[in-house]
């Protein structure tokens, strides 16, 4: 499929996937969890052999798009646990499957001993072990054959998530009160914060019984997500953004039902209304946008070819010539990471055929760009994005372009980093990843879009993050809440 056959407004939001994804994971206790409060936690009410089997069906805006099988039991050594998730997704107009499978080790008070996590898609897969050793994580991660081993700094235990809601429920809180625990992704190797508060007793229908529940408020890096928990500390519902919903069942509901259309499409609900058309956005010089309804403490809406002041967010279009200043740390925008896998041979192999030693940083950075933008099927994909894998299947959305333009371009030389936001598409903005290269020609950072084929990037993309791929966690407290006007624009 070529990039003209495909409608370019579903070209872009393929970052939906990946926050998406996060979210879920979050839910379904994926995550590994550390306390950051001093508080000891009693042993569950659980026997040795018993074990304690949960089904929940997934919900998107009412609709049953999937369900989660957990199974949790205690042995000699601690704990066990099981989960698979399975469930039908649409993003950018594409319906596919997508299943998760999380097995975790838990010593007898509960932190994390072992994890293993499989995700896999109809054409991506991705695995990641990880086992903990003093104040150490050691991490493989396995993705097209590629296997990569890393050794991460723990600053304290770590345990898996639903042992927060039980330290919740065991540190009685109140009102006013919180619990704030640190959150481990392995689907990209970043943490953040997660505050926990008690909201008051509800009562709800869970499974045709009327219960009085404790329901909590979850605070995920700005995301308002909500948990209800039976008097044995189980979680019966959770509401968060998107409309998406879980929900206590039993085995034969779960494995029942399930909307073989798939969820609402992620990328039409959390793209925000520009208020005007922009005729022609790559012909501007400058654009002028007021955001609001957002905290913009975690995001980078200011250097380089933007600036921030009062809610108002301008950005220049980059131009060749400029004065700037020495890159610092330069080997770190070089160097291999777990999703961008510079020193893999098939990555620099291909970059090889892409540039020749003899051209100047910015010829390189086009001829990748154009080569990209050629070369990769423009699909929407679900899975864990990284170079090796979109190499490989040669298809992808923005995530997989930004990816491996970052892998082809460290290979050659070239400092390079993933700037996420929101770009514009008739009348909407979406969400959006494309890169940023170091360019001393140029003065500094500047923009590309593979998907769009453009050096520089047009200037309706809007940076809330730049970074590795762990930074798109800084997005969660946007989606579904941020609002724009269009002040001005330039040509």
């Amino acid at each position: 499929m070529t990039a003209n056959r495909f409608p370019w407004s579903r070209l872009i939001g393929g970052i939906l996937i990946a926050l998406f994804l996060v979210l879920l994971a979050f839910r379904m206790d994926i995550f590994t969890l550390r306390a950051t409060v001093d508080r000891q936690l009693e042993n569950p009410t659980i026997i040795p052999g018993e074990t304690k089997d949960t089904w929940m069906n997934i919900y998107q805006q009412s609709r049953k798009i999937g369900y989660t099988h957990r199974t949790f039991s205690r042995h000699e050594q601690g704990f066990g646990l099981k989960e698979e998730v399975f469930m039908r997704i649409q993003t950018m107009g594409v319906v596919q499957g997508l299943s998760l499978r999380t097995e975790g080790v838990l010593n007898q008070d509960m932190t994390l001993a072992a994890f293993d996590f499989d995700l896999k898609s109809n054409l991506f897969s991705f695995h990641a072990m990880g086992k903990v050793d003093g104040d150490r994580m050691s991490i493989v991660t396995k993705v097209a054959g590629d296997e990569r081993h890393y050794d991460l700094p723990l600053k304290g235990q770590v345990q898996l998530s639903q042992g927060v809601f039980a330290r919740a429920l065991h540190a009685d809180l109140k009102p006013g009160q919180q619990l704030i625990v640190s959150v481990f992704d392995p689907m990209t190797m970043g943490s953040r914060p997660v505050r926990l508060s008690f909201a008051g007793a509800e009562t709800l229908t869970i499974m045709g019984r009327r219960q009085t529940l404790k329901k909590y408020a979850v605070d995920f890096m700005g995301s308002r997500q909500y948990a209800w928990l039976d008097p044995e500390g189980d979680v019966v519902r959770e509401e968060g953004i998107l409309g998406m919903a879980l929900e206590k069942t039993t085995r034969e509901e779960a494995l029942a039902g399930l909307a073989s259309s798939g969820s609402a499409d992620l990328t039409d609900l959390a793209s925000v209304d520009a208020h005007v058309q922009i005729p022609n956005p790559s012909g501007l010089r400058v654009l002028k946008v007021r955001l609001s309804n957002i905290d913009v403490g975690s995001l980078m809406l200011a250097g380089g070819r933007q600036s921030y002041a009062q809610d108002l967010l301008t950005i220049t279009r980059e131009v060749r010539g400029k004065v700037g200043e020495t890159l610092k740390n330069r080997e770190t925008y070089l160097a291999s990471t777990p999703f961008i896998q510079t020193s893999n041979h098939s990555i620099r192999t291909q970059a090889e055929t892409i540039v020749s030693r003899d051209d100047a940083d910015e010829e390189k950075a086009r001829k990748i760009v154009v080569w990209v933008f050629k070369n990769i099927e423009k699909r929407p994909i679900l899975s864990v994005s990284n170079a090796v894998e979109t190499l490989k299947n040669r298809v992808g959305d923005c995530t997989e372009h930004a990816v491996l333009v970052a892998a082809l371009a460290r290979a050659a030389g070239i400092p390079t980093l993933i700037e996420t936001g929101l770009v514009y598409q008739r009348g909407r903005f979406y969400y959006h990843a494309w890169n940023a290269f170091w360019l001393d020609k140029w003065g500094g950072w500047v923009t590309a879009d593979a998907v769009m084929n453009q050096l520089p990037a047009d200037v309706t993309h809007l940076r809330f993050v730049r970074g590795e791929v762990e930074t798109q966690l800084d997005l969660m407290g946007v989606v579904g809440k941020i609002k724009l006007q269009v002040i001005g624009m330039s040509q």
